[in-house]
Formats: structure tokens, sequence, C-alpha cells
């Protein structure tokens, strides 16, 4: 079966930022952040203070791993270039999605170089309250704000371009899945991916329909599963194989169906309360899906809206310009 790891994060050089002010590395994978709170970022034998394609490409292949989409967040600070210089070394295991902050005087600057470039087909939105950019900015509209429509007008540009959102869940301000109804009916060439299966509930499934439904009738609109463990607090060698987790899918896929929902880890820090493999073996142990869903679930749906041939070869083609 071919898996595709559809949210995966690399870090060189740790830099955090977001509501509980700048990260700093403790070592053996232990960060403290500005406000006091320590957390074990990184699962141990990952990374001291990092995690990087030697460390990610052991722990891919020992799960039968062929490829990953490389996404940024605010927990680790953006590695943007990093992402590049690892996808461009293995244009054929890895695809990169960009960061940026809209309000950087420089914003546009910054998407086009990614873009025009370096190739980059993919950027990440992480706006969350929790843990992006609404953490330190003020509130804003995702299909409203005219910072993110410049970006949205130039990325329109490029179709098959995507655009992967992480909006927090339903009791912070930038929970916004009305802006994702509207933006892709406003840019129906550009492919949109939610983060962590818009924050699901199982004590809550209305809250899940209703965002889903909203998603539904736009095909250019797919959900990852990552990290929906840590969401629904099933974490530890007993939680497995997450049956909470097991009914929020089962409402997405029959909301979405099978074809618009892609698997993924959020590794590392998710592989801190889960193992890498319980991560990726629990959909393949229920009875959500159909052998050839589970296929789609686990990795043909991302190697269709990622790794399509014109991303690929935009990257392979890219070159760093002086």
């Amino acid at each position: 079966m071919k898996r595709i790891d559809a949210h995966l994060h690399l870090v060189r050089n740790l830099a955090g930022y977001n509501a509980k002010g700048r990260i700093n590395a403790l070592g053996d994978g232990k960060v403290v952040w500005d406000n006091g709170m320590h957390t074990q970022l990184f699962p141990k034998g990952w990374g001291n203070d990092n995690f990087l394609i030697d460390s990610a490409l052991k722990v891919m292949d020992n799960e039968g791993i062929g490829k990953a989409v490389l996404l940024q967040g605010s927990l680790y600070g953006f590695q943007n270039y990093y992402s590049y210089q690892v996808a461009k070394k293995y244009p054929d295991r890895f695809i990169p999605a960009f960061s940026v902050d809209p309000y950087a005087n420089d914003a546009l600057k910054i998407v086009h170089r990614y873009v025009d470039q370096l190739g980059f087909r993919a950027a990440k939105l992480e706006i969350s309250q929790g843990g992006g950019l609404m953490g330190y900015h003020s509130a804003f509209r995702l299909d409203l704000e005219p910072k993110w429509s410049k970006i949205f007008h130039y990325l329109a540009d490029f179709p098959g371009f995507v655009i992967t959102v992480d909006y927090g869940d339903y009791s912070q301000k930038s929970y916004q899945p009305e802006a994702i109804d509207h933006l892709a009916a406003m840019y129906p060439d550009l492919d949109f991916v939610v983060c962590h299966l818009s924050f699901p509930n199982a004590d809550h499934l209305k809250r899940l329909a209703n965002a889903l439904s909203q998603f539904a009738p736009h095909k250019n609109i797919y959900c990852d599963l990552s990290a929906i463990q840590d969401i629904e607090k099933e974490q530890g060698e007993g939680a497995y194989p997450f049956p909470r987790c097991q009914i929020d899918v089962q409402m997405a896929k029959d909301i979405l169906g099978a074809k618009r929902l892609m698997w993924g880890s959020d590794a590392p820090w998710s592989a801190t309360f889960n193992s890498y493999h319980n991560l990726v073996s629990w959909l393949s142990v229920s009875d959500i899906f159909t052998k050839e869903e589970l296929e789609d679930v686990m990795g043909n749906n991302a190697e269709r809206i990622y790794f399509k041939k014109n991303n690929v070869l935009a990257l392979k083609n890219s070159s760093e310009k002086e």
C-alpha cells in the first residue's frame, strides 16, 4: 500500500513563536516557552533540539512511508528554506509548503520568492489563536483580510496550488470553517486542505457535521486527519486504536467521502503522545474504510492533491538565484 504522510514537520533551526512567546531549547527534545510552559517537543532519539532529514527518513522507512508533505508551524518556527533544500534533494519523496506572516513588510516579496523562484506549489496557513498567527496578531477573517487577499489573488495564477489551513478549535477566534467555504468558491482552481479534520470532538458531532457540510459542495476542499488523537485526548498505548477518532473519521467519510481525506501524523510533536507506529497503523486496524478506500486515504489522495505532476516539476526546475 502506498503511504504518504500528508502532515510532517522538519526542524533544522528551532525558532518557535506563538501566544506563549518564544521557544527555548533545553536539550533532550525538551523546550520551555517564555511564559514558563515546558514541553517535550521531540520524541526521544529523534533529535536533541531539531528533527533533521536523516532522522525523518529513518522514521519513515521503518514504517514504510514512501513520501511526505513538509508543512510549517509556528510551534517550531517556519522551516521554509530547509524544507526546500530537502525536497530539492529528494523531489520524488517530499513536497514542501511554505509559510509567511502576511503582516511582514516583505510578505509579498517572500511569497514571490518561494513560488516564482523556488517552485513551491503549496502554502501552510497556521492562523490558529492557540498556536499560530492569531496568538500574536489581532483577529482577522481569512476570506476578508486584504493582506491575505493579495496573496490569494497572486496564487490564483497557479492552478492546482494547495493552501493548507490550521484554524484551531471552535473556542478560538481563528476557527473559521465558513471562510474556507467562501475561499473555495472564490478560487475554484486552488485546492484547500483543512488540517486536523477541523478539530473534532466526538461529544459534539453536530459541530463537526456543520463544518464538513459547508465543505461538502466544494470539490476543492479536503481534510487531513493529523493529530486528532491529541485533540481528542487519546494518548498513550491504552488509547490505541483511538475509538473517539474513529467516530470522527466515520462521520467525515459519510459527509465528504474517502477521496477527500488524507492521513497524516503531525510528527514530531504528535509522536511524543503516541508512537509513530500507532499513528501510522490505526486506520488500518479500524473497519471505517474498504481496502480501496484505505489506499486512497493513506496515500493516493495526497499523491493526487500535493504531488501533482506540475507541482513536482516546478520544484525540480527551480533554482536559487543570488
